[in-house]
């Protein structure tokens, strides 16, 4: 079985003295995110300073996936970051990121492919690999991934259903953080706790490719906190039927956002494969 704990001290321990090998990595952001959450986080400064090069940020817009390239992209080790309509529908972002994988593909020829998804991205993610839409991928590494869902999808759905005339009303009253709502209402729907004829429930039946699967998971630390948005067990690979005991597990008390100790963990996990 190839479930297991890393913990994070036994982690960073070993940090400095990996080599890591893996050869591109793709950064899938989250809800109301984009690629920038990977610079505002701390992140890719982490990844930078272990040998891995900016390559260049893929835009998904209406007029098609657009690449804004950097130096990198000739480095023996290089990470891309996507911007995808974080308020769209899962299947949406797949097929953006289905046509961003492709483009890097044609770029990097055979070169090993890893995901990495914070939150949503790494439903997005996780659900390019089923479709079969990424190729060369030898692993997905998620981060505080709704993969069993969040009551708060539910909470979300529940709030923006007003019915007519009153939903007249709240359109034209309505703040920011509404109109939002109003627009992630279909992103919602595919984010709810797995029941029969959601997307979770028909994802997490489906096969999945035989890759190393990592689940960087969100705990509660002695001092309390920990994440309010997605529940840990739903972060957890190993609870999905279709991958259970396949994913090694990571627990680090920390809130839903990413964090630099994310890129420490990541550069850990990719030096063993």
């Amino acid at each position: 079985m190839k479930k297991g704990l890393i913990t994070l001290l036994v982690l960073l321990a070993g940090l400095f003295s990996l080599t890591v090998r893996a050869d591109v990595m793709v950064l899938v952001h989250g809800y109301l995110s984009g690629a920038q959450s990977w610079d505002g986080s701390g992140i890719t400064d982490v990844l930078q300073r272990h040998d891995w090069q900016r390559a260049g940020v893929y835009v998904a817009g209406p007029a098609g996936i657009q690449l804004i390239p950097a130096p990198g992209m000739q480095a023996e080790r290089k990470f891309y970051a996507v911007d995808l309509p974080s308020e769209a529908p899962v299947l949406v972002q797949v097929y953006q990121l289905r046509e961003i994988l492709a483009a890097i593909s044609n770029t990097h020829g055979a070169e090993p492919v890893v995901l990495v998804g914070h939150s949503a991205g790494g439903v997005v993610a996780r659900t390019a690999l089923v479709r079969g839409d990424a190729r060369n991928v030898k692993a997905l590494i998620t981060i505080a991934s709704p993969h069993l869902g969040t009551v708060r999808a539910e909470q979300a759905l529940d709030a923006t259903d007003i019915p007519f005339p009153i939903s007249i009303v709240t359109d034209l009253i309505g703040g920011d953080a509404y109109h939002t709502a109003m627009r992630s209402r279909s992103l919602y729907v595919d984010l709810v706790r797995p029941q029969p004829g959601t997307l979770l429930y028909w994802l997490n039946g489906q096969p999945h490719p035989d890759i190393a699967y990592f689940s960087i998971v969100r705990g509660a630390s002695e001092m309390g906190g920990g994440d309010y948005i997605v529940p840990t067990y739903s972060q957890d690979m190993n609870n999905i039927p279709a991958l259970r005991g396949r994913s090694s597990l990571i627990n680090i008390p920390a809130h839903h956002g990413l964090e630099p100790v994310d890129g420490s963990v990541i550069v850990n996990l990719l030096s063993d494969l």
